[in-house]
């Protein structure tokens, strides 16, 4: 019951207001949702909303301490799509 209450008191924003608590712009969070290596997204009623708590992880995830960091390569990269992976458009066939 106790999970169930938190998971309703989860706050959800929307992509402007997500991206404003992360420092960039909407069209950045959602060219990143396109790729799929943005935060997780969710969507409610044909609306996308995030999460606080999935925004929060997601920029956890590219901390580094220095540039001399191991993980500082990777996490530079986060949100860039890799060269080769484009995703092709999907166009709705008549």
């Amino acid at each position: 019951m106790r999970d169930r209450l938190a998971e309703i008191a989860t706050r959800y924003v929307r992509t402007p207001e997500a991206a404003r608590l992360l420092g960039i712009s909407a069209r950045t969070l959602e060219k990143y949702r396109c790729h799929g290596n943005g935060p997780t997204f969710r969507k409610l009623g044909g609306r996308v909303v995030y999460a606080i708590e999935d925004l929060l992880a997601w920029a956890d995830q590219s901390a580094c301490r220095s540039t001399s960091d191991p993980h500082y390569v990777e996490a530079r990269a986060a949100g860039r799509a890799a060269p080769n992976n484009r995703v092709a458009p999907s166009y709705p066939h008549r």
